[in-house]
């Protein structure tokens, strides 16, 4: 015979381990420190990657050599031929120079964000011993033979490789836990304090290399090699050094390349223009106007902002495996969410207390309370608080044995030292106990699968109550109403997505009529009930045969066929390594609401590149009325009309515009690693936005500036 004494278990207790620190949008400190790199980056070899600022070096060099020869060759003419003043060229070159390292500087600053976690990661990747078992036979505890296990470090272990690790010591490398069961802190790679249990047999049977154990003993199957542990993949994807570019980010780049290369034929043929014209005009402002033609600002802020979007996932603890997948995030057109953990909270609660005609409501809450005092499920602590915010006292004592529950009996309950006992769990099994001790009443019976079928009907679970007196009486008591309860605001994030384009699909392994219910209440578009991992993957390639872009998540095995269809695979880091190698993406806290945040990102990040590319051709449309008129008014009189500004000087237009072009890179530096705001509207009113606030203000912007500038630019003498 057992007393229970009903209590709370424990919260897990925090581990000294602080999260990461997350990293600001932008800060000088970051500019500071990034400026090395930047200049690092003037390396031709480098350069050229970017084609559209590798002209602008090209244009660089080109005038820094025309100013440092000037005072011996003479100073350059303008057009019509009147003299500039003498620092004109070695302004260019300064200009153009910062230019190439503010567009530099861009990148390196979104880089250092990416070191800066990857520092954070690299300290977890520490090398340490490791008890590999010699020989590994399936045995549930290798160690207890000494001779079996020995010690080396964990730079030695290989694939396929059996370690021991109990607690207190380090997970020595990636690896599936075959036997065991630990309380495991992982705070050093997903940040949360909190200590996570992980097990053999399941889907949380995953462990990565430089966690701590902090209970019990786990035999671990190592399944990764030295040095291409998960750890040392998101350090190499974090700081950016496998990062690729993704295919539009590439169609982008030769859409800016061909107009460099437009450029350049057009300011070729200028200097040939103005011969026929009797003038000429000289190769430093012919410099600045290729600069100020092509597209330099988005050609400097392109490759910043494709990395801004995978360090933003990284501050969400999800882990890109490429940038083609941060960019297919944001063209996802249909979701596939489980319903546990999803979009409902992962363990159904006691709602509420139904009991049959003339049985007390207060006599059905103490028998189910009384009965779950033992149940160690979530299920059963929901019964016991539900019954508490009616009255009953968690703190009383009950003597008797407990009845556990088992897959074969499907219920579990409670014998009173006087011979009186209770019982709950599924119908079928609790109205056979009752019904071994007299039939049910007629009435009884049909009121409580009337009871049965509403909750079903509604989405949750029936868990009938009976008990039965010292003298053999038995009768069903009432039923207690389990819910799947929906997380709170999930409809309206779905209507969100709704209308961004996207449809949203449920996949549960419930019945149809429970997960219609659920999908009602949740307010998804669809559901596929009764999912097997076939019915997945059969309904994602339906879905992309349609057009559509699919993304989902999952933590088992069995999940890794659908995770590796789609074309944004979620896995939970807590799942198979399995379903981990399958993804294309690691959520490392594992909640699988966050797949939804994932899908903001990307659209974030294909709306920003978008926002910033209007905004930089629009803003070189605005600088050709600073540069032709000042070029060319004195040879043709009628371009003065569209000399709108009235700037001072030739000289002091050319290189106001100049300046102005170099200092609007470091301006948007901010911009492009923070990402425009995103909001969920239609791709035509996107597209209206953008053509709005980045090409209205990408014209306006450069009047105003250069205007200012060229405001200062006259005081110096000369101009």
């Amino acid at each position: 015979m057992s007393t229970l004494t009903p209590t709370r278990p424990s919260d897990p207790q925090p581990t000294d381990t602080a999260p990461p620190a997350k990293k600001g949008a932008f800060s000088l400190g970051q500019l500071v420190a990034a400026t090395p790199g930047a200049l690092r980056k003037l390396d031709p070899r480098e350069m050229w990657h970017n084609p559209v600022m590798f002209v602008v070096e090209i244009g660089a060099l080109l005038t820094t050599a025309i100013a440092i020869a000037e005072p011996f060759i003479g100073g350059p003419e303008q057009s019509g031929g009147s003299t500039v003043p003498g620092s004109f060229t070695a302004g260019i070159a300064i200009w153009l120079w910062l230019t190439v390292v503010f567009a530099n500087l861009a990148e390196a600053v979104a880089e250092g964000r990416g070191k800066a976690q990857a520092d954070s990661l690299r300290k977890t990747r520490t090398s340490t011993s490791a008890n590999r078992v010699v020989t590994y036979d399936g045995k549930a505890d290798p160690s207890a033979d000494n001779s079996a296990v020995e010690v080396v470090s964990s730079a030695d272990l290989t694939l396929g490789d059996v370690v021991v690790v109990t607690a207190g010591e380090l997970i020595p490398g990636d690896g599936d836990i075959v036997d065991g069961i630990a309380s495991v802190d992982e705070s050093a790679i997903t940040g949360e304090s909190a200590p996570v249990v992980r097990e053999s047999g399941g889907d949380r049977s995953a462990v990565t290399g430089g966690t701590r154990v902090l209970s019990d003993r786990i035999v671990v199957r190592i399944t990764s090699k030295p040095g291409e542990t998960f750890v040392d993949r998101m350090i190499a994807l974090v700081e950016g050094a496998s990062r690729q570019k993704t295919p539009n980010e590439i169609a982008l780049n030769i859409l800016l390349a061909s107009l460099t290369i437009v450029f350049v034929v057009v300011c070729l043929t200028l200097n040939p223009i103005a011969s026929y014209a009797a003038s000429t005009v000289s190769l430093p402002v012919l410099v600045a106007l290729l600069v100020c033609l092509i597209p330099t600002t988005i050609g400097g802020l392109l490759s910043a902002i494709g990395i801004a979007g995978m360090d933003r996932l990284v501050q969400r603890n999800v882990l890109a495996m490429s940038g083609r997948a941060v960019e297919a995030a944001g063209d996802v057109t249909t979701l596939l969410l489980d319903k546990t953990g999803t979009i409902t909270y992962g363990n159904r609660q006691a709602a509420e207390f139904t009991p049959l005609t003339g049985v007390a409501l207060d006599d059905l809450r103490y028998a189910a309370a009384v009965s779950s005092l033992s149940d160690p499920t979530p299920e059963g602590k929901s019964i016991v608080d539900l019954a508490v915010k009616h009255g009953f006292n968690r703190n009383v004592t009950i003597a008797g044995d407990i009845v556990p529950f088992t897959a074969q009996t499907r219920m579990s309950g409670l014998d009173l030292p006087d011979g009186s006992q209770i019982r709950k769990g599924a119908g079928s099994s609790v109205t056979a106990w009752v019904e071994e001790s007299g039939r049910i009443a007629s009435t009884e019976h049909a009121e409580l699968e009337e009871n049965i079928e509403r909750i079903s009907n509604a989405g949750g679970t029936p868990l009938v109550v009976a008990s039965k007196t010292p003298d053999g009486v038995a009768r069903v008591l009432g039923v207690v109403y389990l819910k799947d309860v929906v997380k709170e605001g999930i409809a309206e994030r779905f209507a969100e997505l709704r209308a961004m384009g996207i449809r949203t699909v449920m996949v549960t392994g419930d019945n149809p009529l429970t997960a219609a219910a659920i999908a009602a209440e949740a307010g998804v578009d669809d559901f596929l009930a009764e999912a097997t991992p076939e019915q997945k993957l059969a309904l994602i390639r339906r879905e992309q045969e349609g057009g559509n872009l699919v993304a989902m998540t999952g933590d088992g095995t069995n999940d890794a066929p659908a995770l590796a269809q789609a074309d944004v695979g979620v896995a939970m880091n807590t799942g198979t390594s399995a379903a981990k190698e399958a993804g294309n993406m690691v959520d490392l806290d594992s909640d699988p609401t966050k797949l939804i945040d994932i899908v903001r990102i990307g659209k974030q990040l294909l709306i920003t590149r978008g926002a910033l590319t209007t905004f930089s051709i629009a803003n070189d449309v605005a600088k050709y009325f600073a540069i032709i008129p000042a070029m060319f008014a004195g040879i043709f009189p009628g371009l003065q009309v569209l000399n709108i500004m009235q700037l001072h000087s030739p000289a002091s237009a050319i290189l106001s515009a100049i300046i102005f072009n170099a200092i609007i890179i470091v301006i948007l530096i901010p911009l492009a690693l923070r990402g425009v705001k995103y909001r969920p509207l239609s791709a035509s009113k996107v597209l209206s936005r953008n053509l709005l606030v980045y090409g209205l203000g990408g014209v306006i912007a450069p009047f105003v500036g250069i205007k200012i500038i060229d405001l200062l630019v006259s005081v110096i003498p000369g101009f």
